[in-house]
């Protein structure tokens, strides 16, 4: 596909966005909707880009991506609608922050390696934020952030886990982390002992609230061990999905079904599945 046939898709895709939102000739549906109730459809469309990635379905990442941009040009016509900006504006913005965040690109910073330029990213992103704390206290009808901390700036939207390790990185590189994954893995067990503690006394809710601890640091592992929490996770999810089939099978070729056996049945077959997996 040329740039001219790409560039008249876009043009013809926000025209279809503008009809959909125009009083009296639009949709109902598309005409009834705002930030607050989009906002969980982006995040729905994002996760399904992330599912086919996942799944390797190129056919499927093509379509998730399309219904990715579509939220995209929703949330650019209604911000059009409310005169603060348009899509063209949505552009230029991730255009210049492109640019300006690859100086080894674009500009006279010349060849760096794979670490000189996350550095580089880093110092960059610092910069653009310190602005953009200053700009919105001379400007008082701006919506300030929540934190201008070492924290700030982590959207209370992201999934739990993702938010976390987020957080950790941030806090980190303003030094206050482990050393090493040993001390991350001593800390792991200090939380499953407290949890063990108060189940031990009875104490349910408060074993609860310190799961969250042990979910915490079990996150902080996972990014001293250069893994994604949430990848990590997904691929624990599929493991699972794809034994517990295996045991789904199995039962039923003997005419059973999970319910109908035994939890010692069943965890005899779940680790069949797991030696057929050995390489």
């Amino acid at each position: 596909m040329t740039n001219i046939t790409a560039s008249r898709d876009i043009v013809r895709l926000i025209e279809i966005m503008a009809a959909l939102r125009t009083p009296g000739t639009g949709c109902p549906w598309d005409l009834a909707q705002d930030f607050s109730a989009i906002a969980p459809y982006t995040i729905e469309e994002a996760y399904e880009v992330a599912d086919a990635i996942e799944r390797g379905d190129f056919d499927d990442l093509r379509d998730e991506l399309g219904d990715l941009l579509l939220q995209v040009v929703f949330h650019a016509r209604m911000a059009e609608e409310a005169g603060l900006f348009a899509f063209a504006d949505v552009v230029h913005a991730i255009t210049e922050k492109l640019v300006r965040r690859h100086p080894h690109v674009f500009g006279d910073a010349g060849t760096l390696d794979t670490e000189a330029v996350n550095a580089l990213w880093d110092r960059i992103k610092a910069q653009e934020k310190a602005e953009r704390v200053a700009r919105r206290a001379i400007d008082p009808q701006s919506v300030r952030e929540r934190s201008s901390g070492a924290l700030a700036g982590v959207p209370v939207t992201l999934p739990a886990l993702t938010r976390a390790l987020k957080l950790q990185d941030k806090a980190g590189k303003v030094g206050f982390d482990w050393n090493d994954p040993l001390a991350v893995l001593a800390k792991i067990r200090e939380e499953a002992d407290e949890i063990a503690a108060e189940l031990a006394s009875g104490k349910t809710r408060a074993a609860r609230e310190e799961v969250g601890d042990l979910l915490f640091a079990v996150v902080n592992l996972a990014r001293h061990l250069g893994a994604d929490p949430e990848a990590a996770l997904r691929a624990t999810n599929q493991k699972f999905e794809r034994r517990f089939g295996y045991i789904e099978r199995v039962l039923a070729a003997a005419g059973k079904t999970p319910e109908q056996s035994t939890l010692v049945e069943m965890d005899e077959l779940w680790n069949a599945a797991k030696r057929s997996e050995q390489p």
